[in-house]
């Protein structure tokens, strides 16, 4: 089902049937294409047929059947360069307004622009239902039409240490006091959590997804064999300040209490534990719908808390957080949420390999980081530089970050003793803000590895209090950086306006409809085509001849790369061996478990061991800073030095000469922008893949050496 059929149903208050046409793969195309006799299968209740009958009819009545599908009426689009003129025009009002004010202004934009989408999404769908021969140029044009509905998303990451207000700020910038649960210092959250808007009707609403049933038999196997060795070495008289055994410990009395101290793998998977969670055991989401974000945020702490020691929460037996991939939170009637997902992210993985992998692909996606940490130590936190050094390259060149954002939380919380007015507190504030932000940005220019994957413009720092944005004593609105927060966000959903690449396709397609109607075989036509294919043939060659030269400068570089490496790699393996100045006991467990995870281990707490990423550091620091030149982030020149974003069938100066093939030629243009938009959105995907398969070779020619017995007795 697409969203045309989802949000007609939804605004015409008929959201409980949307169920049954996504059963029935109802899309635009078959939506006017329905008959009395699928409707009153579809809908058995009289009351809703009737009112979705109605609906129906008023929609086809719109539509003007009388006109040739060929002459299709060209006012029903707006022109789009109003559309990006507007969107321009709002961007640019945004500025320095109030938060209230901008949030009315954009919920009235957001409200023009649906009415807009709508309208034209009808008048899209009215030509599919028309297009009824499977002639080519109809089977072209359907397939055009399905193609409108693309859906594109901005992932905004959220990474801090426990306590530092993630959760606090998350539900400041939305405005949503109450959405995510926090207050416990102790609690960290042990979950992924996404926060997107819901764009179906105006409840809250939470996914919960799963692990696999396999996945946590597995590893309820790894944690009693990560207990018994703990057990051990206890009685050893051996450190038993080993988190991975207190992790398992916490794992396992969350979900069974002190229960699985007595049971067997085999009987902790039994389904008594499971009863209020069957879709465990279904391999399906657990979908909850709340009227408010206070019931959400009650509900939702089992499955996203790591068991928080707070009163509140004493009814609560059962914490599901070890079986929980993901929870995606859908929040109503929030504007910058249509095209962007704030996600909160836990640490710097997992070990559970089924959410490392989610983790992973979700990093690799992020367009913005946040990272966050305390305002009273964000220069000197070294936890919150580890962060970012640890996921640099996953979002760098091995992914598509373009904004990373220190988020220095707790702005308010200052010592206050000798000061008697507010003002005095605000300007004491204000002072120390400044100071934070100079301190934290010579901090990051110190990193020289971070920078060769970001440009300067990549990096700001922001200084908050969530605390003061709700309450407003000591200071106002402004100050506290929320509302920056909040206009960043927005200027990020607006890049993706729906309505305005829904629209510009449309507009080349009916010029195609049109073209096509009057199509004329004669000389002019076949000038037309030898102009157009003499400049593809250019094009091609220049992207062609741009291709090899980077090819060339690759090879150069991995050349030298390797041969670095080859020189090196046992300085690097004894110095991660032997470090210098570093405890052997505590050193040596880090590393024989690095070893049993495949190079990687990961504190909680503390920089991560990760022996690939030494072993090809040379390798990758060769290419790094030619890769972001020729795969950048930023998108203002594309891939490949520009090339294809240069990329150009000249039409524009075609159609000043070719009156007749005007249309055609509108139509070729927005085709071309089209195919240059997948294009591009392809080759960043792939260019994520490259470069992460530097690293994958290598831990995969690792493997056997990490397996080797010799390897872990060594350690032993």
């Amino acid at each position: 089902m697409d969203d045309f059929v989802c949000d007609t149903l939804t605004k015409s208050g008929l959201s409980n049937l949307i169920e049954a046409f996504e059963d029935e793969g109802i899309d635009t195309e078959s939506f006017y294409l329905l008959q009395d006799a699928d409707i009153d299968k579809m809908i058995p209740k009289m009351g809703p047929r009737l009112k979705f009958k109605k609906l129906l009819s008023q929609l086809k009545a719109e539509q003007t059947p009388n006109e040739s599908t060929h002459h299709f009426p060209p006012h029903v689009l707006p022109s789009t360069n109003d559309m990006g003129k507007r969107k321009s025009d709002q961007q640019l009002d945004s500025n320095g307004q109030q938060a209230a004010k901008r949030k009315c202004e954009t919920n009235s934009s957001a409200e023009t622009e649906a009415k807009i989408l709508t309208n034209v999404r009808n008048t899209m769908g009215g030509i599919c239902a028309m297009l009824q021969d499977d002639s080519d140029l109809n089977t072209l044009l359907k397939t055009k039409i399905k193609n409108l509905e693309t859906e594109t998303k901005e992932l905004v990451g959220v990474f801090g240490k426990t306590g530092a207000g993630k959760t606090s700020l998350i539900n400041a910038v939305l405005e949503e006091r109450n959405l995510l649960p926090s207050g416990s210092v102790s609690a960290c959250t042990s979950v992924m959590i996404k926060v997107e808007g819901n764009r179906h009707n105006e409840k809250y609403e939470a996914e919960i997804e799963f692990i696999s049933p396999e996945d946590w038999e597995d590893e309820l196997g790894s944690l009693h064999c990560i207990i018994k060795k703990g057990n051990q070495e206890v009685q050893d008289n051996v450190d038993d300040s080993d988190e991975e055994y207190h992790d398992a410990v916490d794992k396992l009395s969350a979900l069974y209490e002190e229960e699985w101290r007595e049971k067997s793998c085999e009987q902790l998977m039994e389904s008594k534990y499971f009863k209020e969670i069957p879709e465990f055991f279904q391999s399906r989401s657990k979908n909850l719908i709340f009227e408010s974000a206070k019931d959400l945020s009650a509900d939702i702490v089992k499955y996203t808390k790591d068991s928080p020691k707070n009163k509140n929460y004493n009814k609560i037996k059962q914490w599901y957080w070890p079986l929980v991939k993901c929870v995606t939170v859908r929040v109503p009637n929030h504007p910058s949420l249509q095209h962007v997902t704030l996600v909160d992210l836990p640490g710097n993985g997992d070990r559970n390999k089924s959410r490392d992998t989610m983790w992973k692909g979700i990093v690799g996606d992020c367009s913005t980081v946040w990272v966050v940490t305390e305002v009273n130590r964000a220069a000197a936190e070294q936890e919150s530089w580890d962060i970012l050094k640890n996921v640099a390259s996953q979002i760098g060149n091995g992914g598509e970050c373009r904004h990373i954002h220190i988020v220095c939380t707790k702005s308010d919380d200052i010592d206050d003793s000798d000061v008697t007015t507010k003002a005095e507190t605000q300007a004491l504030i204000l002072k120390r803000n400044a100071e934070t932000k100079e301190r934290v940005t010579k901090e990051f220019n110190k990193l020289d590895k971070i920078k060769k994957h970001f440009s300067d413009e990549c990096f700001q720092v922001f200084t908050v209090s969530s605390r003061e944005f709700f309450r407003k004593r000591d200071l106002s609105p402004e100050d506290t950086e929320i509302p920056n927060l909040q206009e960043f966000l927005q200027n990020l959903n607006d890049c993706h306006s729906e309505t305005l690449n829904y629209v510009s396709g449309a507009h080349g397609i009916l010029s195609l409809i049109h073209g096509a109607s009057r199509r004329k075989e004669d000389d002019r036509i076949k000038e037309v085509f030898e102009a157009l294919e003499k400049n593809l043939t250019l094009q091609i060659e220049s992207i062609t001849n741009e291709m090899m030269k980077i090819y060339n400068v690759f090879e150069e570089h991995l050349q030298e790369g390797v041969e670095r490496s080859k020189n090196s790699y046992e300085n690097i393996l004894r110095s991660t061996l032997y470090p210098h100045k570093r405890d052997g006991r505590g050193f040596h467990k880090q590393l024989k478990k690095a070893v049993e995870n495949r190079g990687v281990h990961r504190p909680k707490k503390g920089r991560e061991m990760n022996i690939n990423i030494n072993l090809t550091s040379h390798l990758a620091d060769s290419i790094d800073e030619e890769f972001r030149t020729t795969f950048p982030n930023d998108g203002k020149c594309g891939p490949f030095k520009g090339v294809i974003y240069s990329f150009s069938l000249v039409t524009e100066e075609l159609k000043e000469k070719y009156k007749d093939v005007e249309l055609q030629l509108v139509s070729l243009k927005s085709e071309e922008e089209r195919l240059k938009t997948s294009l591009n959105k392809s080759i960043r995907k792939r260019k994520k893949t490259v470069y992460r398969s530097l690293i994958k070779t290598i831990e995969e020619t690792l493997q056997d050496c990490y397996k080797s017995k010799k390897m872990i007795k060594l350690l032993q």
